[in-house]
């Protein structure tokens, strides 16, 4: 079924019935615009919503380009991204990067070519000089060509942003460990290169050197197999700790299974933190830092869709808020 077998049952022009579906501001008289929505429905008639951005030049659509779309940090951002977007009929496609520079500047690129009207970067923050120069010089050219791009988190390029306080909520979470008597305290770190993780190393290095403690680093995947690998080394290498803290939720409850396996007790001999408080967290009493992922998501695209100014960049900050649960408890007084 095309737009003639549309206009042949309107009795109407081509052109008519085009300027009718496409949502042209082209005047077409009432009686005319009943008849051809009339017969497009009772045609199944589906508009060709390519060659219609063609037309336009203002394509309904969202690119979000996520690290890894199984990690429940980057999927409440989306779907925060996904509620306004049906709200406004917009059609959205995710893009996973797998945290890798080229793969995400590749879909960027990809999403351009498609004529994408808004792209929300929720993978951005990497601290890395070629991706700084190469996703600015994207940001640029896109927008230039009519688009909208917004990053959630603090990316070294220009562009409109959401940010949320990831340092203060480290400091708040290394105050409650340090006023619990915890001095040394095991960091299993995510990303090192992505500058959430760094703003939460500060917080925590902060607070903890304040009254003298101490913080053993272990980096790695931000992922339940790597905090789970990782708890086991720092505590083995590092016996005298009594507090571990995830970057990411899912490393802290790699660490819970671990210490669970290993008669470990939580939090009488080792407290678990982590970040994000994802849905998983509260089931298992974690202490974390909240993000309000999913409101993340949502602002990125309204801010997305209203005008740009013309005399500076957008920033929004959302507040973050430490949710102290079982797993964190007094430090332990003896090995």
């Amino acid at each position: 079924m095309n737009l003639r077998d549309v206009a042949h049952r309107a009795g109407v022009s081509v052109p008519t019935a085009s300027r009718v579906l496409s949502g042209s501001d082209y005047p077409v008289a009432q009686d005319l615009r009943a008849r051809v929505l009339d017969a497009a429905r009772e045609l199944d008639y589906v508009p060709n919503a390519q060659a219609q951005a063609l037309l336009r030049g203002d394509p309904r659509t969202v690119g979000v380009l996520v690290g890894t779309v199984d990690d429940p940090y980057f999927s409440e951002i989306v779907n925060g991204v996904q509620d306004v977007a049906t709200a406004q009929h917009l059609l959205v496609t995710i893009c996973n990067t797998d945290r890798d520079i080229d793969r995400e500047l590749e879909y960027f690129r990809l999403l351009q070519a498609h004529r994408t009207g808004y792209v929300i970067v929720a993978g951005s923050g990497l601290v890395d000089p070629r991706y700084v120069a190469e996703m600015g010089a994207r940001i640029r050219s896109f927008t230039a060509s009519g688009g909208r791009a917004v990053a959630i988190g603090h990316p070294q390029v220009e562009v409109d942003r959401v940010v949320t306080d990831n340092t203060g909520g480290a400091e708040q979470l290394g105050r409650h460990l340090t006023a619990l008597g915890h001095r040394h305290v095991g960091v299993l770190v995510g990303v090192a290169s992505v500058s959430s993780t760094i703003e939460r190393l500060a917080g925590l290095r902060a607070a903890i050197q304040a009254k003298g403690g101490t913080l053993h680093l272990r980096h790695g995947e931000p992922t339940r197999d790597s905090g789970y690998t990782g708890a086991g080394e720092l505590l083995d290498a590092h016996p005298q700790i009594t507090a571990l803290v995830g970057t990411a939720d899912q490393m802290a409850i790699g660490a819970l299974s671990w210490l669970r396996e290993h008669d470990r007790r939580v939090p009488e001999q080792v407290s678990v933190a982590g970040f994000n408080d994802i849905a998983v967290s509260r089931d298992l009493q974690l202490t974390s830092v909240r993000l309000p992922l999913r409101q993340m998501g949502a602002t990125a695209l309204q801010i997305a869709l209203a005008p740009a100014p013309d005399d500076a960049l957008v920033q929004t900050e959302l507040p973050t808020e430490l949710v102290v649960r079982a797993t964190t408890g007094p430090a332990r007084t003896h090995p």
